[in-house]
């Protein structure tokens, strides 16, 4: 780790600040939040919440791959969080977040079927995306299989089934999430089931990653994920597995997820042109917006649904960082994508990392790395929303996922990114090209 730190500050001689923020961002994960258990797995938390989500913990551990392909520590301490991911998905597929132990520590007494080992149980398509996407990219990284095992296949197995169920939410699920005594996006409407929505080929999505409630149950950003990460399946099906049943059927589901995109997934603009919508029900309504939190539409080339310069991604990131998105606000010091979990006129720090590792011209990356430098504070760590008139005002100060953020997106400004990443192909085809 110390090796890579000194490497990184290197790149910036006379910039005392960047060097600094990476030197803390880029550690905060591995020194606050990380712990190893006494099973060989990992339990990673997200920083001032002491429970593990399995959406933040793969976004918290992602640089670290960097360090996985040399290093057989962080190797060990990486596919130890892919065996605590896939036990806690086999332990129940649509809960978001977990407890270090079976303790019954919880956010909130909600209506639905709750286990002890539960923090939460807000279901989200991208909590069962991002374990794929660890365990592709760790195999890409280090070569490693092993946790390719028994444990693994259940756990796809679970999270294809669950998919295809939501496809048909009304008619086929049993799960329901009801909050008493809170904001309306932190339950679900019509008895905890959900708004209505018509069949479309998507997957149905309770929650989005922000853990905030869909307006409408199609999130399509997240819906673009499950394609890519079925996509990496049908790789470690044909590649590693040599299981035939599982890549025909990853690659059956992915291409009816797909098609709903295509076929419900995109408006037309009139300033804009074709673009992607946020949600939409299949029913003829669409909500026009991005989130701060990834999955999101900016994110899109980041995740790998498509290129960096595909003309329909291009035609939403004019639209989402434009003030037509409602969470877009531009103040005295920062602009950028905020999100309803948080108040209005802030904006976080995870929008600003992606929108520099998407941004196609060198001059829009040294703009966010700037932005980057004057919202932190003045304490060399990233928050979760910030205020665009005053960064001294923000929300919480320990948020591993944004410190990681930042610190994969100053990797990407070096020239770095993790084997088997869209970003790492995009270098890699840039590079010579120059």
């Amino acid at each position: 780790m110390v090796a890579l730190i000194e490497e990184v500050k290197s790149r910036f001689p006379d910039d005392p600040k960047t060097q600094k923020m990476f030197e803390q961002c880029f550690s905060n994960t591995y020194e606050t939040t990380i712990r190893p258990q006494q099973d060989g797995t990992t339990f990673v938390i997200t920083g001032d919440i002491p429970a593990m989500w399995l959406r933040d913990s793969v976004a918290q551990v992602r640089p670290y791959l960097l360090l996985a392909e040399k290093d057989p520590h962080f190797a060990e301490l990486i596919q130890g969080l892919i065996a605590k991911q896939v036990s806690y998905i086999n332990h129940d597929p649509y809960a978001n977040a977990f407890n270090e132990e079976s303790n019954g520590n919880r956010y909130h007494d909600d209506q639905t079927d709750m286990t002890p080992l539960m923090w939460e149980r807000k279901y989200e398509i991208d909590s069962l995306c991002y374990p794929i996407q660890l365990s592709y990219l760790f195999w890409r990284a280090t070569g490693r299989t092993e946790h390719f095992d028994d444990a693994f296949l259940q756990a796809v197995d679970k999270i294809l089934k669950t998919w295809r169920i939501e496809q048909h939410h009304h008619e086929q699920s049993s799960y329901y999430f009801v909050r008493d005594n809170c904001p309306p996006q932190d339950t679900l409407s019509h008895q905890g089931r959900g708004a209505p929505v018509a069949y479309t080929g998507m997957t149905w999505s309770g929650f989005r990653p922000s853990d905030d409630a869909c307006t409408y149950g199609y999130l399509i950003p997240s819906n673009m994920f499950a394609v890519v990460v079925l996509r990496q399946l049908v790789d470690i099906a044909q590649e590693v597995l040599q299981n035939d049943a599982l890549a025909n059927s990853a690659f059956e589901l992915a291409n009816e997820i797909d098609q709903g995109i295509e076929n419900y997934g995109k408006v037309e603009h009139p300033e804009f042109g074709t673009m992607y919508a946020y949600e939409t029900d299949g029913l003829g309504h669409y909500n026009l917006m991005d989130d701060a939190n990834v999955p999101s539409l900016l994110s899109l080339p980041y995740l790998g649904y498509c290129k960096i310069d595909d003309p329909i991604y291009l035609n939403t990131r004019a639209f989402i960082l434009s003030k037509k998105n409602p969470y877009f606000y531009e103040g005295t010091v920062a602009k950028g994508i905020g999100s309803p979990h948080t108040p209005e006129n802030y904006i976080w720090h995870i929008a600003l990392a992606v929108q520099g590792m998407t941004a196609t011209d060198q001059q829009e990356k040294d703009e966010i790395l700037s932005l980057f430098k004057q919202t932190d504070a003045n304490e060399n760590l990233m928050h979760e929303g910030f205020d665009v008139d005053n960064p001294e005002n923000y929300t919480r100060p320990w948020f591993s996922w944004a410190n990681s953020m930042f610190s994969e997106f100053l990797l990407q400004y070096c020239q770095y990114s993790v084997k088997g990443s869209p970003l790492y192909e995009h270098i890699v085809t840039a590079s010579k090209k120059s």
